[in-house]
């Protein structure tokens, strides 16, 4: 019998995943179209690899095994799987058609709905990832600017001037590598010293985890406006979860442009450009930015049934409640067992678990294979993670307290004895960016890089 939500006496049995993926090995690169919920992101050998249903909070994989998930498709579900209302508006739409020959009227009315609830969405534009619209809002900063470089802080997607910065940058020109730098968050000096005249924009997540401290955000609304640089909220985690306005709401900061997807449409495909309509009105003939995809209905069928749903049901203070139960009951099991090395961080929405390498003379990826293991034998979908949904329940906040308390003390065990290895039953969990380049680094002037050239 498949394992379910609670203790289960064996691990998962996860015969018909491991087949899948020794098919995949041979068919898809990297075998994930997303990284985070690859292999490398879970403890080999324990974990699923590919799941099939959803429904609420809990997933099945293809073995039959039943999990609570806390990854929530790595953001996209913030009301939850397969969750009626938003099912239904797709169900209706499906009915009349996907994608037309002309606009449709759903493109007006989702962009209705934004502009009322997002400050500072005067104009706005669809596509279909996150990277699109940052990378649409690069563009568009640059044409504003008429400046190129880009000083950049959190994780912003695949494209050409972001992934420069990390490791993985093969295959991205030179000339594009010398455009984009990054800086600290929470250190407005570090970008006071990088900032210059050719800088086009800064784009930031408003929070990742870690809290803007000593009016970071508002400091950096200062610095751009001085500069003349536009400043750029990333908030595809942010968005329609820390409030329904997102960051700019919460925190009472406006950005020159915001760009969202992920928790807008419950997991259906969109995304979403806004800002001022001075600098969105280039998109009108002077820059370009247009998909074949980018009005397909059924997404914003969906987007604006869960626009709608967020708003009428208060779910951000839902995923505010329910989240702050599991940060601090988390804290207060690891304080009451004298683990000084793990802690829940970040705000209630979304947390995040760390492991302390210092303290536990352990390795922090280790630790966190361990608990993942533990947590997936007891039915938990687990990665480090709590990403909240409407559909996390007082009862599985509970169950996962319950599950942590036993877990935790397993985790005590392996590092007291030093030893996490010989607990593991798989391989550990691998980093995703091992580095970032051009860290804190002052752009070049372009006086400076032609005095260069001309010097050689």
């Amino acid at each position: 019998m498949p394992n379910s939500v609670k203790f289960n006496e064996n691990y998962p049995d996860i015969t018909k995943s491991n087949r899948l993926y020794e098919k995949a090995v041979e068919l898809i690169p990297c075998v994930t179209q997303t990284l985070a919920k690859g292999p490398s992101q879970h403890i080999k050998g324990v974990a699923p690899k590919y799941l099939v249903r959803g429904k609420g909070s809990h997933v099945w994989d293809a073995d039959g095994n039943e999990y609570l998930d806390y990854n929530m498709a790595i953001g996209p579900l913030s009301l939850g799987y397969a969750y009626d209302k938003v099912d239904e508006a797709i169900k209706a739409q499906l009915k009349d058609g996907i994608t037309f020959s002309l606009m449709h009227p759903l493109e007006v009315e989702v962009a209705e709905l934004i502009s009322k609830i997002i400050p500072n969405a005067e104009s706005i534009r669809y596509s279909k990832t996150g990277a699109d619209v940052t990378s649409a809002a690069i563009r568009l900063a640059r044409a504003y600017t008429g400046r190129e470089k880009v000083l950049c802080c959190g994780y912003h997607g695949w494209h050409d001037w972001y992934i420069s910065v990390t490791d993985r940058n093969k295959g991205i020109p030179e000339a594009v590598k010398d455009l984009t730098f990054t800086f600290n968050y929470n250190d407005i000096q570090s970008v006071i010293d990088s900032i210059d005249s050719e800088t086009a924009c800064v784009i930031l997540e408003p929070f990742v985890f870690e809290e803007p401290k000593d009016n970071f955000l508002q400091k950096l609304r200062d610095v751009c406006y001085e500069n003349g640089a536009l400043l750029i909220f990333d908030e595809m985690w942010t968005g329609f979860r820390i409030a329904l306005g997102g960051a700019q709401e919460y925190f009472g900061v406006n950005a020159d442009l915001a760009c969202f997807s992920k928790a807008v449409a419950n997991g259906m495909p969109i995304s979403i450009l806004t800002g001022k309509k001075d600098i969105m009105q280039l998109l009108e003939k002077e820059v370009f930015f247009f998909t074949t995809f980018g009005g397909e209905a059924l997404s914003l069928a969906a987007a604006k049934a869960t626009i709608n749903e967020i708003r009428e049901k208060n779910v951000p203070a839902f995923l505010s409640r329910q989240g702050m139960k599991l940060k601090y009951g988390y804290n207060q099991i690891v304080n009451e067992l004298g683990i000084d090395y793990s802690k829940c961080i970040g705000y209630d929405c979304r947390s995040i678990i760390t492991f302390d390498q210092i303290k536990s003379g352990q390795n922090p990826l280790e630790m966190k294979s361990l608990v993942q293991q533990e947590m997936i034998k007891r039915g938990i979908l687990w990665s480090g993670f709590h990403n909240m949904s409407f559909s996390h329940s007082d009862e599985d906040v509970e169950y996962t307290l319950k599950a942590y308390r036993d877990v935790l003390q397993i985790l005590k065990e392996a590092v007291n004895k030093q030893d996490i290895k010989s607990f593991l039953k798989g391989e550990p969990v691998e980093p995703v960016f091992r580095k970032t380049s051009n860290f804190n680094t002052k752009p070049k002037q372009r006086e400076k890089i032609l005095d260069e050239v001309n010097n050689k």
